[in-house]
């Protein structure tokens, strides 16, 4: 099939405007400056205004709201497809990492350069726009949603403030607008954040047996992980989307190098359990927990445990109308169809599956790999492109997904 021209036509140039003028502001998280997405936040309320619509800016934390605009269609009952981006970004970073201004919003050899480029500022212009383009072609049955919503490079407080809301539990559909190197994820991994802190009794290091060391117990808790994670991966192979299951321990936290004379009461342990679809979270998490205490007890050490996050892996069946609709759309752009592919993290999709039950699919410019990377780009015909895949996949959604579930 070759590409047609029979898509609803888009302002690319103003979408490219958007994304520049985004990629601008330092949207990073950072209250020891002040520094936070609402610069952002205002800017994307200004733009929606601009177009007649009426943006819901709710603060989800001090100095950080979400802003959602609700765009009726005007042709009668239908389903809601929501669009949802992020306005945060992580930090830069050293910026003579970078080999151009991380906030300069450069437009080189056909490049859009900046941080929050990919991730995911073209992806949320490129929704706006393309939501601007259904709204001007005409009447839609059903309506739109276009949600610009903060902290999702954190604990993603807004997707959590959002599927508490009325509005959400109306949505039929939703797109997620991250980079992914042009697959349609319709998956995506769970993710664990488990803490493990292990309890002993302080002592001289000279005396070692009028205390109890905590850190003793800690080479073979990591060994146990080790083994708990092949057992894992032995029984649920490699995922055709995502992978293996991981369970990587990230922190060992104990004592003070400035005092190694004393034996240290405490001792944490940070795992990131990284999940494929079908593994209970609640079951992985005991049996880690029982491995850990078989060896706190062997060196007479106190376990405490805390599930700092809990993400469900997502997994959307590919023949819900809302990736339906996408792969459509896409085939419809660009004259093949997408091939299908799997997020290897967590986005606010995963929070809207979880806390709200959204069928979610995500899909956006930019590269797979290069979120958080110095010298982040997205290929400026790529946000004209999605826009046009966005918005077609809208049409199709809200004229063909009438009486979807989920």
């Amino acid at each position: 099939m070759s590409p047609t021209a029979d898509w609803i036509p888009v302002d690319e140039s103003a979408a490219l405007e958007l994304a520049r003028a985004l990629v601008r502001l330092r949207t990073v998280n950072d209250p020891s400056t002040g520094s936070s997405e609402l610069p952002a936040v205002t800017l994307v309320a200004e733009t929606m205004r601009s177009f007649g619509w009426e943006p819901l800016i709710t603060e989800v934390a001090p100095g950080r709201p979400n802003v959602v605009a609700v765009i009726e269609g005007g042709a009668g009952a239908g389903p809601t497809l929501m669009f949802e981006g992020h306005t945060d970004v992580v930090t830069e970073g050293d910026p003579s990492d970078w080999s151009f201004d991380p906030f300069g919003a450069e437009v080189l050899d056909g490049r859009l350069l900046g941080r929050g480029s990919a991730d995911m500022k073209a992806g949320l212009a490129a929704m706006i726009y393309a939501a601007r383009a259904l709204e001007l072609e005409g009447p839609f049955p059903g309506r739109l949603v276009v949600g610009a919503l903060v902290d999702e490079e954190g604990l993603m407080l807004g997707a959590k403030h959002f599927a508490r809301t009325a509005l959400a539990a109306e949505v039929d559909g939703v797109i997620i607008g991250e980079p992914e190197g042009g697959e349609v994820c319709a998956v995506a991994k769970g993710a664990i954040r488990l803490r493990l802190d292990l309890v002993g009794a302080m002592a001289h290091g000279a005396m070692p047996q009028h205390g109890r060391n905590p850190i003793a117990a800690v080479p073979g808790i990591l060994a146990g992980i080790v083994e708990l994670q092949t057992g894992l991966q032995e029984e649920l192979g490699e995922h055709e989307h995502l992978g293996w299951c991981y369970l990587t321990p990230t922190v060992v936290a104990a004592g003070d190098l400035d005092q190694m004379n004393v034996i240290p009461a405490r001792c944490s342990i940070g795992l990131d359990i990284r999940t494929v679809p079908g593994v209970d979270h609640g079951a992985l998490v005991g049996d880690i927990v029982s491995a850990a205490r078989v060896h706190a007890r062997t060196h007479e050490v106190g376990l405490d445990y805390e599930v700092v996050d809990d993400r469900p892996a997502v997994d959307t069946p590919v023949d819900h109308p809302v990736v339906r609709s996408l792969v459509e759309a896409h085939e419809l752009v660009h004259g093949e169809r997408p091939p299908y592919g799997g997020v290897p993290g967590a986005t606010d999709g995963t929070i809207l599956t979880r806390d709200a039950g959204l069928a979610t699919v995500v899909y956006g410019p930019g590269g797979k790999w290069i979120a958080h990377q110095a010298d982040e780009y997205v290929e400026v015909a790529e946000i004209g492109l999605y826009a046009r895949v966005y918005a077609e996949a809208a049409r199709r959604f809200l004229t063909t997904g009438q009486g979807v579930t989920r």
